[in-house]
Protein backbone atom coordinates (compact mmCIF):
# COMPACT_ATOMS: atom_id res chain seq x y z
CA UNK A 1 0.00 0.00 0.00
CA UNK A 2 1.16 3.52 -0.77
CA UNK A 3 0.06 6.52 1.27
CA UNK A 4 -1.91 9.26 -0.49
CA UNK A 5 -1.29 12.74 0.97
CA UNK A 6 -3.88 15.17 -0.45
CA UNK A 7 -3.43 18.91 -0.12
CA UNK A 8 -5.62 20.11 2.71
CA UNK A 9 -6.33 23.45 1.06
CA UNK A 10 -9.39 24.55 -0.86
CA UNK A 11 -12.66 26.22 -0.01
CA UNK A 12 -15.94 24.38 0.46
CA UNK A 13 -18.35 23.98 -2.42
CA UNK A 14 -19.55 27.20 -4.04
CA UNK A 15 -22.21 28.93 -1.97
CA UNK A 16 -24.71 28.92 -4.82
CA UNK A 17 -24.36 25.24 -5.77
CA UNK A 18 -27.67 23.56 -6.57
CA UNK A 19 -29.12 21.23 -3.93
CA UNK A 20 -25.96 21.58 -1.87
CA UNK A 21 -27.56 19.74 1.04
CA UNK A 22 -27.60 16.42 -0.82
CA UNK A 23 -23.94 15.66 -0.05
CA UNK A 24 -23.02 18.36 2.48
CA UNK A 25 -21.02 17.80 5.64
CA UNK A 26 -22.73 19.80 8.38
CA UNK A 27 -21.04 20.67 11.68
CA UNK A 28 -23.26 21.14 14.72
CA UNK A 29 -22.30 24.07 16.94
CA UNK A 30 -23.67 24.10 20.50
CA UNK A 31 -23.28 27.85 21.14
CA UNK A 32 -22.90 27.70 24.93
CA UNK A 33 -19.83 25.51 24.57
CA UNK A 34 -18.06 26.45 21.33
CA UNK A 35 -16.12 29.66 22.06
CA UNK A 36 -16.54 32.46 24.62
CA UNK A 37 -15.44 35.88 23.35
CA UNK A 38 -16.24 38.05 26.38
CA UNK A 39 -14.90 35.91 29.22
CA UNK A 40 -18.15 35.23 31.06
CA UNK A 41 -17.74 31.46 30.74
CA UNK A 42 -20.61 31.09 28.27
CA UNK A 43 -20.00 30.59 24.56
CA UNK A 44 -21.44 33.27 22.29
CA UNK A 45 -22.04 34.23 18.67
CA UNK A 46 -18.94 36.46 18.31
CA UNK A 47 -16.88 33.54 19.61
CA UNK A 48 -18.33 31.28 16.93
CA UNK A 49 -17.66 33.90 14.25
CA UNK A 50 -14.04 34.19 15.33
CA UNK A 51 -13.50 30.42 15.09
CA UNK A 52 -15.24 29.87 11.73
CA UNK A 53 -11.90 29.51 9.87
CA UNK A 54 -11.30 26.31 11.88
CA UNK A 55 -14.47 24.86 10.36
CA UNK A 56 -13.61 26.02 6.86
CA UNK A 57 -10.17 24.42 7.15
CA UNK A 58 -11.68 21.28 8.65
CA UNK A 59 -13.53 20.84 5.38
CA UNK A 60 -17.21 21.10 6.29
CA UNK A 61 -19.83 22.72 4.07
CA UNK A 62 -22.27 24.13 6.62
CA UNK A 63 -22.81 24.77 10.30
CA UNK A 64 -25.95 23.99 12.27
CA UNK A 65 -26.44 26.32 15.23
CA UNK A 66 -28.29 24.90 18.22
CA UNK A 67 -30.71 27.49 19.68
CA UNK A 68 -29.32 30.91 20.52
CA UNK A 69 -32.72 32.57 21.00
CA UNK A 70 -33.92 34.44 24.07
CA UNK A 71 -34.42 31.73 26.68
CA UNK A 72 -34.27 31.09 30.43
CA UNK A 73 -32.00 28.15 29.51
CA UNK A 74 -33.94 25.55 31.47
CA UNK A 75 -33.20 23.09 28.65
CA UNK A 76 -30.08 24.45 27.00
CA UNK A 77 -31.98 26.96 24.87
CA UNK A 78 -34.57 24.50 23.59
CA UNK A 79 -37.00 26.40 25.81
CA UNK A 80 -37.51 29.44 23.58
CA UNK A 81 -38.97 32.68 24.93
CA UNK A 82 -38.56 34.66 21.69
CA UNK A 83 -37.95 32.98 18.33
CA UNK A 84 -36.91 36.21 16.61
CA UNK A 85 -34.25 37.56 18.95
CA UNK A 86 -30.88 36.51 20.35
CA UNK A 87 -30.40 35.79 24.03
CA UNK A 88 -28.11 38.46 25.54
CA UNK A 89 -25.87 35.67 26.84
CA UNK A 90 -24.98 34.93 23.22
CA UNK A 91 -24.99 38.44 21.78
CA UNK A 92 -27.44 40.34 19.60
CA UNK A 93 -29.24 40.16 16.29
CA UNK A 94 -26.38 42.17 14.84
CA UNK A 95 -24.01 39.43 16.01
CA UNK A 96 -26.21 36.81 14.33
CA UNK A 97 -26.14 38.81 11.10
CA UNK A 98 -22.36 39.13 11.32
CA UNK A 99 -21.97 35.40 11.91
CA UNK A 100 -24.12 34.50 8.90
CA UNK A 101 -22.30 37.02 6.70
CA UNK A 102 -18.85 35.80 7.76
CA UNK A 103 -19.84 32.16 7.27
CA UNK A 104 -21.00 32.96 3.74
CA UNK A 105 -17.73 34.78 3.04
CA UNK A 106 -15.90 31.59 4.00
CA UNK A 107 -18.15 29.41 1.82
CA UNK A 108 -20.06 27.97 4.77
CA UNK A 109 -23.83 27.77 4.92
CA UNK A 110 -25.80 28.30 8.12
CA UNK A 111 -28.64 26.11 9.41
CA UNK A 112 -30.55 27.37 12.44
CA UNK A 113 -32.51 25.30 14.92
CA UNK A 114 -36.26 25.81 15.11
CA UNK A 115 -38.25 24.46 18.07
CA UNK A 116 -41.93 24.15 17.08
CA UNK A 117 -43.22 21.52 19.51
CA UNK A 118 -43.06 23.73 22.58
CA UNK A 119 -41.97 27.13 23.85
CA UNK A 120 -40.60 28.34 27.15
CA UNK A 121 -43.10 29.11 29.87
CA UNK A 122 -41.55 32.58 29.71
CA UNK A 123 -42.78 33.13 26.15
CA UNK A 124 -45.02 36.19 26.05
CA UNK A 125 -47.99 34.18 24.73
CA UNK A 126 -47.80 31.58 27.49
CA UNK A 127 -47.44 34.27 30.15
CA UNK A 128 -50.60 35.89 28.79
CA UNK A 129 -52.32 32.50 28.80
CA UNK A 130 -51.60 32.11 32.51
CA UNK A 131 -52.03 35.70 33.64
CA UNK A 132 -55.12 36.42 31.51
CA UNK A 133 -57.37 34.02 33.37
CA UNK A 134 -59.75 31.33 32.09
CA UNK A 135 -60.97 33.46 29.17
CA UNK A 136 -57.51 34.42 27.89
CA UNK A 137 -57.49 33.74 24.12
CA UNK A 138 -53.81 32.74 24.36
CA UNK A 139 -54.82 29.56 26.16
CA UNK A 140 -56.05 28.24 22.84
CA UNK A 141 -52.49 28.48 21.51
CA UNK A 142 -51.24 25.84 23.96
CA UNK A 143 -52.54 22.40 24.93
CA UNK A 144 -54.70 23.00 28.00
CA UNK A 145 -57.18 20.41 29.24
CA UNK A 146 -59.42 19.88 32.25
CA UNK A 147 -58.28 17.27 34.72
CA UNK A 148 -60.00 14.03 35.55
CA UNK A 149 -61.46 13.13 38.92
CA UNK A 150 -64.28 14.73 40.88
CA UNK A 151 -62.54 18.11 41.06
CA UNK A 152 -60.16 17.83 38.14
CA UNK A 153 -57.36 16.84 40.49
CA UNK A 154 -56.01 14.09 38.19
CA UNK A 155 -54.10 14.75 34.94
CA UNK A 156 -56.16 14.64 31.73
CA UNK A 157 -54.46 11.39 30.69
CA UNK A 158 -51.59 9.10 31.66
CA UNK A 159 -48.88 10.56 29.39
CA UNK A 160 -45.39 10.83 30.83
CA UNK A 161 -42.63 13.29 30.00
CA UNK A 162 -39.53 12.45 27.95
CA UNK A 163 -37.66 14.03 30.88
CA UNK A 164 -39.37 11.64 33.35
CA UNK A 165 -42.43 12.19 35.51
CA UNK A 166 -45.90 13.32 34.40
CA UNK A 167 -46.40 15.25 31.16
CA UNK A 168 -49.04 17.53 32.70
CA UNK A 169 -48.91 20.39 35.20
CA UNK A 170 -51.95 22.05 36.76
CA UNK A 171 -52.00 25.82 36.95
CA UNK A 172 -53.31 27.99 39.76
CA UNK A 173 -55.51 30.88 38.73
CA UNK A 174 -54.90 34.44 39.93
CA UNK A 175 -57.60 34.06 42.60
CA UNK A 176 -55.88 30.99 44.01
CA UNK A 177 -58.28 28.39 42.65
CA UNK A 178 -56.98 25.33 40.77
CA UNK A 179 -57.15 25.70 37.01
CA UNK A 180 -56.73 23.41 34.00
CA UNK A 181 -53.65 21.37 33.18
CA UNK A 182 -51.14 22.15 30.44
CA UNK A 183 -49.18 19.61 28.46
CA UNK A 184 -45.39 19.50 28.45
CA UNK A 185 -43.96 16.46 26.70
CA UNK A 186 -40.58 17.68 27.97
CA UNK A 187 -39.88 19.88 31.03
CA UNK A 188 -42.58 21.67 33.00
CA UNK A 189 -41.02 24.89 31.69
CA UNK A 190 -41.73 23.80 28.08
CA UNK A 191 -45.49 23.95 27.37
CA UNK A 192 -46.57 22.32 24.09
CA UNK A 193 -48.02 24.50 21.35
CA UNK A 194 -51.53 23.68 20.12
CA UNK A 195 -51.04 23.04 16.41
CA UNK A 196 -54.80 22.74 15.93
CA UNK A 197 -54.93 26.56 16.07
CA UNK A 198 -54.25 28.50 12.82
CA UNK A 199 -52.41 31.25 14.71
CA UNK A 200 -49.66 28.79 15.69
CA UNK A 201 -49.15 27.91 12.03
CA UNK A 202 -48.95 31.62 11.16
CA UNK A 203 -46.51 32.31 13.99
CA UNK A 204 -44.01 29.73 12.78
CA UNK A 205 -44.37 30.67 9.13
CA UNK A 206 -43.35 34.18 10.19
CA UNK A 207 -40.41 32.78 12.17
CA UNK A 208 -39.18 30.89 9.12
CA UNK A 209 -39.34 34.01 6.96
CA UNK A 210 -37.60 36.08 9.63
CA UNK A 211 -34.48 33.88 9.57
CA UNK A 212 -34.59 33.22 5.84
CA UNK A 213 -34.66 36.98 5.27
CA UNK A 214 -31.53 37.25 7.44
CA UNK A 215 -29.70 34.75 5.26
CA UNK A 216 -30.25 31.40 6.98
CA UNK A 217 -29.70 28.56 4.52
CA UNK A 218 -31.99 26.14 6.26
CA UNK A 219 -33.51 24.80 9.45
CA UNK A 220 -33.01 21.83 11.70
CA UNK A 221 -36.46 21.05 13.12
CA UNK A 222 -36.45 19.94 16.76
CA UNK A 223 -38.84 17.14 17.80
CA UNK A 224 -40.09 17.13 14.22
CA UNK A 225 -42.44 14.22 14.89
CA UNK A 226 -44.13 15.74 17.92
CA UNK A 227 -46.20 18.82 17.20
CA UNK A 228 -49.61 17.29 16.43
CA UNK A 229 -51.26 15.28 19.20
CA UNK A 230 -53.87 12.53 18.65
CA UNK A 231 -57.48 13.64 18.66
CA UNK A 232 -59.08 13.42 22.08
CA UNK A 233 -55.71 13.04 23.88
CA UNK A 234 -56.27 9.32 24.59
CA UNK A 235 -54.45 7.40 27.29
CA UNK A 236 -51.32 5.55 26.26
CA UNK A 237 -51.27 1.77 26.61
CA UNK A 238 -49.62 0.48 29.77
CA UNK A 239 -47.81 -2.76 30.49
CA UNK A 240 -48.24 -5.19 33.37
CA UNK A 241 -46.18 -2.94 35.63
CA UNK A 242 -48.46 0.01 34.89
CA UNK A 243 -45.80 1.84 32.88
CA UNK A 244 -46.30 3.34 29.45
CA UNK A 245 -45.90 0.50 26.98
CA UNK A 246 -43.84 1.37 23.90
CA UNK A 247 -43.09 -1.72 21.81
CA UNK A 248 -39.63 -1.87 20.29
CA UNK A 249 -39.43 0.16 17.11
CA UNK A 250 -42.51 2.25 17.95
CA UNK A 251 -43.02 5.66 19.57
CA UNK A 252 -45.35 7.06 22.25
CA UNK A 253 -48.92 7.92 21.22
CA UNK A 254 -48.19 11.65 21.24
CA UNK A 255 -45.50 11.31 18.53
CA UNK A 256 -45.58 10.59 14.78
CA UNK A 257 -49.17 11.60 14.10
CA UNK A 258 -49.97 12.28 10.44
CA UNK A 259 -50.88 15.91 11.05
CA UNK A 260 -47.20 16.84 11.33
CA UNK A 261 -46.78 16.04 7.64
CA UNK A 262 -49.18 18.85 6.74
CA UNK A 263 -46.94 21.30 8.60
CA UNK A 264 -43.99 20.45 6.37
CA UNK A 265 -46.19 20.77 3.30
CA UNK A 266 -46.96 24.31 4.49
CA UNK A 267 -43.32 25.11 5.14
CA UNK A 268 -41.78 23.67 1.98
CA UNK A 269 -43.22 26.34 -0.40
CA UNK A 270 -41.84 29.04 1.89
CA UNK A 271 -38.32 27.63 1.63
CA UNK A 272 -38.71 27.04 -2.09
CA UNK A 273 -39.66 30.70 -2.61
CA UNK A 274 -36.15 31.81 -1.57
CA UNK A 275 -33.06 31.62 -3.74
CA UNK A 276 -30.17 29.36 -2.82
CA UNK A 277 -31.83 26.00 -2.20
CA UNK A 278 -32.90 26.63 1.39
CA UNK A 279 -33.54 23.35 3.20
CA UNK A 280 -34.88 21.68 6.33
CA UNK A 281 -33.68 18.57 8.11
CA UNK A 282 -35.89 16.86 10.67
CA UNK A 283 -35.05 15.45 14.07
CA UNK A 284 -37.65 12.71 13.80
CA UNK A 285 -37.21 9.68 16.05
CA UNK A 286 -39.71 7.52 14.19
CA UNK A 287 -39.97 3.93 12.94
CA UNK A 288 -37.85 3.55 9.81
CA UNK A 289 -40.81 2.59 7.62
CA UNK A 290 -42.42 5.96 8.40
CA UNK A 291 -39.42 7.97 7.24
CA UNK A 292 -40.44 8.22 3.56
CA UNK A 293 -43.63 10.04 4.61
CA UNK A 294 -41.60 12.91 6.07
CA UNK A 295 -39.24 13.59 3.18
CA UNK A 296 -39.92 14.33 -0.46
CA UNK A 297 -40.49 17.15 -2.94
CA UNK A 298 -43.45 18.51 -0.97
CA UNK A 299 -42.23 17.70 2.54
CA UNK A 300 -38.82 18.04 4.21
CA UNK A 301 -35.53 17.68 2.36
CA UNK A 302 -33.95 15.33 4.90
CA UNK A 303 -34.52 13.53 8.19
CA UNK A 304 -31.80 12.32 10.51
CA UNK A 305 -30.91 8.65 10.19
CA UNK A 306 -30.65 7.67 13.85
CA UNK A 307 -30.43 3.97 13.04
CA UNK A 308 -26.80 4.46 12.04
CA UNK A 309 -26.04 6.24 15.32
CA UNK A 310 -27.69 3.43 17.27
CA UNK A 311 -26.00 0.59 15.40
CA UNK A 312 -23.84 -1.59 17.62
CA UNK A 313 -20.22 -2.31 16.73
CA UNK A 314 -20.28 -5.29 14.38
CA UNK A 315 -20.59 -6.25 10.73
CA UNK A 316 -24.25 -7.26 10.63
CA UNK A 317 -25.60 -4.35 12.65
CA UNK A 318 -23.55 -1.70 10.85
CA UNK A 319 -24.32 -3.12 7.41
CA UNK A 320 -28.06 -3.13 8.18
CA UNK A 321 -27.80 0.47 9.40
CA UNK A 322 -26.46 1.40 5.97
CA UNK A 323 -28.63 -0.72 3.68
CA UNK A 324 -32.03 0.08 5.19
CA UNK A 325 -31.84 3.90 5.12
CA UNK A 326 -30.30 3.89 1.64
CA UNK A 327 -33.24 1.88 0.35
CA UNK A 328 -35.79 4.09 2.11
CA UNK A 329 -34.18 7.28 0.84
CA UNK A 330 -34.00 5.94 -2.70
CA UNK A 331 -37.73 5.28 -2.57
CA UNK A 332 -38.45 9.01 -2.23
CA UNK A 333 -35.47 10.41 -4.11
CA UNK A 334 -33.90 12.02 -1.06
CA UNK A 335 -30.36 11.68 0.26
CA UNK A 336 -29.62 9.77 3.43
CA UNK A 337 -28.13 11.57 6.41
CA UNK A 338 -25.47 10.01 8.62
CA UNK A 339 -24.67 10.97 12.20
CA UNK A 340 -22.73 9.43 15.10
CA UNK A 341 -22.91 12.09 17.84
CA UNK A 342 -24.98 15.11 18.81
CA UNK A 343 -25.91 17.15 21.88
CA UNK A 344 -28.38 14.51 23.13
CA UNK A 345 -26.32 11.31 23.19
CA UNK A 346 -23.14 9.97 24.75
CA UNK A 347 -20.19 10.95 22.54
CA UNK A 348 -19.23 8.07 20.29
CA UNK A 349 -15.59 8.16 21.42
CA UNK A 350 -16.90 6.95 24.79
CA UNK A 351 -19.93 5.00 23.59
CA UNK A 352 -17.83 2.55 21.59
CA UNK A 353 -15.69 1.90 24.66
CA UNK A 354 -18.52 -0.01 26.32
CA UNK A 355 -19.99 -3.45 25.60
CA UNK A 356 -22.55 -3.42 22.76
CA UNK A 357 -25.57 -3.49 25.04
CA UNK A 358 -24.68 -0.18 26.73
CA UNK A 359 -27.31 2.57 26.36
CA UNK A 360 -26.92 5.65 24.18
CA UNK A 361 -28.45 8.56 26.06
CA UNK A 362 -28.87 10.39 29.35
CA UNK A 363 -25.16 10.59 30.02
CA UNK A 364 -22.63 8.58 32.00
CA UNK A 365 -22.48 8.16 35.74
CA UNK A 366 -19.09 8.38 37.49
CA UNK A 367 -19.21 4.61 37.95
CA UNK A 368 -19.49 3.94 34.21
CA UNK A 369 -15.93 3.97 32.90
CA UNK A 370 -15.42 3.17 29.23
CA UNK A 371 -12.26 1.78 27.68
CA UNK A 372 -11.10 5.16 26.36
CA UNK A 373 -8.46 3.82 23.99
CA UNK A 374 -10.79 1.23 22.47
CA UNK A 375 -13.62 3.74 22.25
CA UNK A 376 -11.53 6.27 20.34
CA UNK A 377 -10.14 3.63 17.96
CA UNK A 378 -13.62 2.42 17.09
CA UNK A 379 -15.00 5.96 16.90
CA UNK A 380 -12.36 6.94 14.36
CA UNK A 381 -13.10 3.83 12.31
CA UNK A 382 -16.86 4.43 12.44
CA UNK A 383 -16.28 8.01 11.32
CA UNK A 384 -14.35 6.86 8.25
CA UNK A 385 -17.20 4.49 7.43
CA UNK A 386 -19.75 7.29 7.82
CA UNK A 387 -17.82 9.77 5.68
CA UNK A 388 -17.49 7.24 2.85
CA UNK A 389 -21.25 6.93 2.37
CA UNK A 390 -23.45 8.81 -0.12
CA UNK A 391 -25.64 11.56 1.28
CA UNK A 392 -24.94 14.18 3.90
CA UNK A 393 -22.99 13.75 7.14
CA UNK A 394 -23.59 15.61 10.38
CA UNK A 395 -20.71 16.10 12.81
CA UNK A 396 -20.99 17.24 16.43
CA UNK A 397 -18.57 19.83 17.74
CA UNK A 398 -15.47 18.32 19.32
CA UNK A 399 -15.76 14.91 17.71
CA UNK A 400 -13.00 15.97 15.32
CA UNK A 401 -10.79 16.17 18.43
CA UNK A 402 -11.84 12.76 19.74
CA UNK A 403 -13.39 14.32 22.84
CA UNK A 404 -14.82 11.81 25.33
CA UNK A 405 -18.04 12.10 27.30
CA UNK A 406 -17.38 13.84 30.62
CA UNK A 407 -18.84 11.94 33.56
CA UNK A 408 -17.17 13.77 36.44
CA UNK A 409 -19.39 16.86 36.62
CA UNK A 410 -20.54 17.96 40.11
CA UNK A 411 -24.26 17.41 40.44
CA UNK A 412 -24.83 21.02 41.48
CA UNK A 413 -23.43 22.20 38.13
CA UNK A 414 -25.51 19.90 35.96
CA UNK A 415 -28.33 21.65 34.09
CA UNK A 416 -30.04 18.91 32.10
CA UNK A 417 -33.75 18.69 33.05
CA UNK A 418 -33.51 14.88 33.12
CA UNK A 419 -30.95 15.16 35.91
CA UNK A 420 -33.05 17.63 37.87
CA UNK A 421 -36.27 15.62 37.46
CA UNK A 422 -35.01 12.05 37.76
CA UNK A 423 -31.44 12.12 39.03
CA UNK A 424 -29.99 10.47 35.92
CA UNK A 425 -26.58 11.87 34.85
CA UNK A 426 -28.12 13.79 31.96
CA UNK A 427 -26.66 15.14 28.73
CA UNK A 428 -24.29 17.77 30.12
CA UNK A 429 -21.34 15.41 29.64
CA UNK A 430 -21.40 15.84 25.87
CA UNK A 431 -21.83 19.62 26.16
CA UNK A 432 -18.63 20.53 28.01
CA UNK A 433 -16.87 23.55 26.39
CA UNK A 434 -14.32 22.85 23.68
CA UNK A 435 -10.53 23.00 24.15
CA UNK A 436 -8.73 25.21 21.64
CA UNK A 437 -5.30 25.75 23.25
CA UNK A 438 -3.71 23.24 25.57
CA UNK A 439 -1.90 25.74 27.80
CA UNK A 440 -4.45 28.59 27.85
CA UNK A 441 -7.07 29.39 30.52
CA UNK A 442 -10.09 27.14 30.03
CA UNK A 443 -8.00 25.57 27.26
CA UNK A 444 -8.69 28.60 25.09
CA UNK A 445 -12.48 28.43 25.39
CA UNK A 446 -12.60 31.66 27.40
CA UNK A 447 -9.96 34.39 27.85
CA UNK A 448 -10.65 34.55 31.61
CA UNK A 449 -10.58 30.82 32.31
CA UNK A 450 -14.29 30.81 33.12
CA UNK A 451 -16.31 27.85 31.87
CA UNK A 452 -19.97 27.10 32.59
CA UNK A 453 -19.06 23.42 32.93
CA UNK A 454 -15.66 22.19 34.14
CA UNK A 455 -13.31 20.76 31.51
CA UNK A 456 -11.32 17.63 32.42
CA UNK A 457 -7.52 17.68 32.23
CA UNK A 458 -7.55 15.34 29.22
CA UNK A 459 -9.15 18.13 27.18
CA UNK A 460 -5.83 19.96 27.28
CA UNK A 461 -4.10 17.05 25.53
CA UNK A 462 -6.86 17.00 22.90
CA UNK A 463 -6.95 20.76 22.22
CA UNK A 464 -6.94 21.97 18.63
CA UNK A 465 -3.41 23.41 18.84
CA UNK A 466 -2.09 20.10 20.22
CA UNK A 467 -3.45 18.15 17.24
CA UNK A 468 -3.15 20.56 14.32
CA UNK A 469 -0.45 19.35 11.92
CA UNK A 470 0.30 16.29 14.06
CA UNK A 471 0.30 13.18 11.89
CA UNK A 472 -2.01 10.51 13.25
CA UNK A 473 -4.07 12.90 15.40
CA UNK A 474 -7.83 12.62 15.30
CA UNK A 475 -8.11 16.18 13.98
CA UNK A 476 -5.78 15.47 11.07
CA UNK A 477 -7.65 12.25 10.28
CA UNK A 478 -10.90 14.23 10.04
CA UNK A 479 -9.29 16.93 7.89
CA UNK A 480 -7.80 14.34 5.52
CA UNK A 481 -11.02 12.33 5.26
CA UNK A 482 -13.23 15.38 4.71
CA UNK A 483 -11.05 16.76 1.95
CA UNK A 484 -10.78 13.35 0.32
CA UNK A 485 -14.53 12.95 0.55
CA UNK A 486 -14.97 16.11 -1.47
CA UNK A 487 -12.12 15.33 -3.86
CA UNK A 488 -13.46 11.86 -4.62
CA UNK A 489 -17.14 12.84 -4.61
CA UNK A 490 -18.00 10.22 -2.00
CA UNK A 491 -21.05 12.13 -0.81
CA UNK A 492 -22.62 12.00 -4.26
CA UNK A 493 -24.73 9.01 -5.34
CA UNK A 494 -22.78 8.48 -8.57
CA UNK A 495 -21.18 5.25 -7.36
CA UNK A 496 -23.57 2.89 -5.53
CA UNK A 497 -22.64 1.23 -2.26
CA UNK A 498 -21.65 -2.34 -3.02
CA UNK A 499 -20.76 -4.66 -0.14
CA UNK A 500 -17.89 -7.13 -0.39
CA UNK A 501 -19.17 -10.64 0.27
CA UNK A 502 -17.37 -13.63 1.74
CA UNK A 503 -14.93 -11.66 3.88
CA UNK A 504 -13.17 -12.77 7.05
CA UNK A 505 -15.21 -12.77 10.22
CA UNK A 506 -15.44 -9.24 11.59
CA UNK A 507 -14.49 -7.50 8.33
CA UNK A 508 -17.02 -5.13 6.79
CA UNK A 509 -16.10 -4.17 3.25
CA UNK A 510 -17.80 -1.98 0.67
CA UNK A 511 -16.89 -0.15 -2.51
CA UNK A 512 -17.75 3.29 -3.85
CA UNK A 513 -16.50 3.22 -7.42
CA UNK A 514 -12.72 2.93 -7.31
CA UNK A 515 -12.61 3.40 -3.52
CA UNK A 516 -12.73 0.39 -1.17
CA UNK A 517 -13.69 0.93 2.46
CA UNK A 518 -12.73 -1.71 5.02
CA UNK A 519 -13.75 -1.78 8.69
CA UNK A 520 -12.32 -4.45 10.97
CA UNK A 521 -14.77 -4.89 13.84
CA UNK A 522 -12.78 -7.74 15.36
CA UNK A 523 -10.06 -7.66 18.00
CA UNK A 524 -7.49 -9.22 15.64
CA UNK A 525 -5.49 -7.75 12.78
CA UNK A 526 -6.82 -9.16 9.51
CA UNK A 527 -5.13 -9.54 6.13
CA UNK A 528 -6.29 -7.38 3.24
CA UNK A 529 -8.86 -9.07 0.99
CA UNK A 530 -7.42 -10.73 -2.08
CA UNK A 531 -6.62 -8.33 -4.90
CA UNK A 532 -5.99 -5.29 -2.69
CA UNK A 533 -2.35 -5.94 -1.84
CA UNK A 534 -1.16 -3.19 -4.19
CA UNK A 535 -3.99 -0.75 -3.51
CA UNK A 536 -3.22 2.86 -2.64
CA UNK A 537 -3.92 3.74 0.99
CA UNK A 538 -5.91 6.97 1.05
CA UNK A 539 -6.62 7.34 4.76
CA UNK A 540 -6.55 5.11 7.84
CA UNK A 541 -8.14 5.39 11.26
CA UNK A 542 -4.84 4.48 12.93
CA UNK A 543 -1.43 2.88 12.40
CA UNK A 544 -1.39 0.22 9.66
CA UNK A 545 0.96 -2.67 9.04
CA UNK A 546 1.44 -3.32 5.31
CA UNK A 547 -1.05 -5.82 3.92
CA UNK A 548 -3.37 -5.71 6.91
CA UNK A 549 -6.49 -4.09 8.33
CA UNK A 550 -5.87 -3.13 11.98
CA UNK A 551 -8.11 -4.43 14.73
CA UNK A 552 -10.98 -2.01 15.43
CA UNK A 553 -9.74 0.07 12.52
CA UNK A 554 -10.77 1.28 9.08
CA UNK A 555 -9.08 2.02 5.75
CA UNK A 556 -9.95 3.79 2.53
CA UNK A 557 -8.11 2.22 -0.41
CA UNK A 558 -7.98 2.95 -4.12
CA UNK A 559 -7.52 -0.05 -6.38
CA UNK A 560 -4.21 -0.09 -8.26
Amino acid sequence: MTLHDPALAGAPATHGAAEWWRDAVVYQVYPRSFADSNGDGMGDLPGITERLPHLRDLGVDAIWLSPFYTSPQKDGGYDVADYTDVDPRFGSLADADALIARAHELGLRVIVDIVPNHSSDQHELFRRAIEGGPDAPERDLYVFAEGRGENGEEPPNNWTSIFHGPAWTRITEADGTPGPWYLHIFDTSQPDWNWEHPAVHELFQDVLRFWLDRGADGFRVDVAHGMVKPEGLPDAKVNAEGLIDIPEGEVPVYFDNDGVLEIYREWRPILDSYEGDRMMVLEAWIPEHRLPLYIGPEEAHQSFNFGFLQARWGVETMRAAIEKPLALADAVGAPTTWVLSNHDVIRHASRYGFPPEHRFGEGLSREEIPDAELGLMRARAATLLMLSLPGSAYLYQGEELGLPEVADIPDELREDPSHKRAGVPGRDGCRVPLPWEGDAPAFGFSPTGESWLPQPAVFGELAVDRQLGVEGSTLEMYRRALHLRRELGLGRPDAPVEFLEGQADGLLGLTRGEVVILVNTSEQTLPLPEGLEDAELLVASGPVEPGTVPADGALWLRRA
